[in-house]
């Protein structure tokens, strides 16, 4: 294994989406110099590679001592590869970190885009100060980040915390309780929802109090694995906490342990770039 110097100041953070990479610096406490690009992601696997490396190439200098990725699809923690990431069909097995350590020699550390997104809340967001906390991710799949103890807690291969995945009702959580609800239940858009929740249409709300329930389902779930009291809300889903605030409470009313509901915490992010942050701060960890 290469023994790198960590002495540099910035660090490079990546967000693969399926449809956009973006990357940007950290410098201290502050991302700047943030670019983004559409990606091939029908390309093949050496397609997409190079949109990777054409956006680190913009970054990258003599002061940058790491790069950070997050990804959506599972990850060798150890080996840095990464599976099935999700919306990019030609990577199902990619040797990400080695590839990225070949080409720009600074070390990289590769992790799922929820747990970024958990770790730049941690760090720079609504997190800061607490020793625990969940990174519940509500878009268009529901994901979580977990830190116990000022630590990431990913598991083997970042599947750690997949509470989406569990069976629920006739599917599994995800289906319910994340932006899939609105097409799956009620064959509509989430953002048409939003819109008309926004100027105040009572069936659209009566969505989101629907969408609320089966959120204060999942964190019950998560709350009785994990017993963790601090949850930070990210992903588009997260704007509209004010339509489902008090369904999702109310769902959680039923939770055995009153001491539990009592001192819980759910916030909304305010960070624009948790993502990001948290991907370069994967040095950290």
């Amino acid at each position: 294994m290469t023994n790198w110097k960590m002495n540099n100041q910035l660090h490079i953070g990546i967000d693969l989406g399926g449809t956009n990479i973006r990357a940007g610096l950290l410098d201290g406490k502050e991302l700047t110099s943030i670019h983004s690009k559409r990606i091939n992601a029908k390309g093949s696997a050496d397609e997409v590679l190079d949109d990777v490396f054409e956006l680190v190439e913009k970054l990258r200098s003599e002061n940058v001592g790491s790069i950070g990725i997050g990804v959506p699809g599972l990850v060798d923690l150890d080996k840095g590869e990464v599976f099935d990431v999700i919306n990019i069909p030609s990577w199902t097995h990619i040797a990400l970190k080695q590839i990225l350590e070949d080409r720009f020699k600074i070390p990289v550390f590769v992790n799922n885009d929820a747990n970024c997104f958990a770790l730049g809340e941690y760090h720079f967001g609504k997190g800061l100060g607490t020793g625990s906390m969940i990174g519940l991710t509500i878009g268009s799949g529901l994901g979580t980040g977990i830190i116990i103890d000022g630590k990431l807690y990913a598991g083997r291969h970042c599947g750690a915390g997949e509470f989406g995945m569990m069976d629920y009702k006739d599917h599994y959580l995800e289906y319910y309780a994340s932006g899939q609800f609105f097409w799956n239940i009620h064959h509509i858009d989430g953002e048409t929802v939003f819109k008309r929740a926004s100027a105040g249409d009572a069936t659209a709300l009566a969505m989101y109090e629907e969408l609320g329930g089966h959120l204060g389902n999942a964190i019950k779930r998560i709350l009785y694995a994990l017993d963790i009291n601090h949850f930070v809300l990210g992903g588009s889903v997260r704007f509209a906490y004010p339509f489902f605030r008090d369904s999702l409470w109310s769902s959680l009313e039923t939770f055995a342990y009153r001491n539990t509901i009592e001192t819980l915490k759910i916030e909304s992010s305010e960070l624009e770039n948790a993502g990001l942050l948290g991907a370069a701060a994967l040095y950290l960890t």
